[in-house]
């Protein structure tokens, strides 16, 4: 079965000093999904970049500081792991990769079966598109050291119900 690696929301308003919504040990989580993304690279896997990408008044930001807003310093890659020109770039407004995008569409075309998530935040973004790729039947890995949250407890609830409620392959051990 083909697989693709989506790196979600590995933007600087999450994982940069000065960010609206940064997580905590952003750095160990950036080194952990370098390693992922050399791995995946070599394997010659599809790596497809999930980002936020706001309008100034969404409504998003009635729950959350505004972040990641088009074309503002927030809303770039961190420069660690900046797509190559290989990778696809999908753009999202909400939290689910597949609400509104063409991912779905993408991921047919290229007869992808399963895919491993990486990125931020475990319990929204994560999450969400997890739960919208199981409800389109793909298989989904999501290794517990290259996602992260700026709150460790929805953090811990994400992974279980990812696991125990989606069925998703939930892989603890160490990078």
């Amino acid at each position: 079965m083909k697989k693709a690696l989506l790196i979600i929301d590995v933007l600087r308003d999450f994982l940069e000093q000065g960010g609206a919504l940064c997580i905590g040990d952003s750095e160990k989580l950036i080194q952990n999904v370098l390693l992922r993304l050399k791995e995946w690279r070599q394997l010659g896997d599809p790596v497809i970049y999930i980002m936020d990408r706001h309008l100034p008044q969404d409504t998003e930001f009635e729950m959350f500081p505004p972040h990641c807003i088009r074309g503002e310093w927030g809303s770039e890659v961190v420069g660690a792991l900046a797509p190559q020109k290989q990778d696809y770039l999908v753009y999202k407004r909400r939290y689910s990769a597949f609400f509104g995008t063409d991912l779905d569409l993408t991921l047919r075309e290229l007869g992808i079966g399963a895919l491993e998530l990486a990125g931020v935040c475990t319990q929204i973004c994560v999450l969400y598109t997890a739960a919208d790729a199981r409800m389109r039947h793909y298989n989904v890995t999501v290794r517990e050291g290259c996602v992260a949250s700026f709150d460790a407890e929805a953090h811990a609830f994400a992974l279980k119900e990812m696991e125990r409620t989606l069925g998703v392959k939930v892989i603890s051990k160490e990078i």
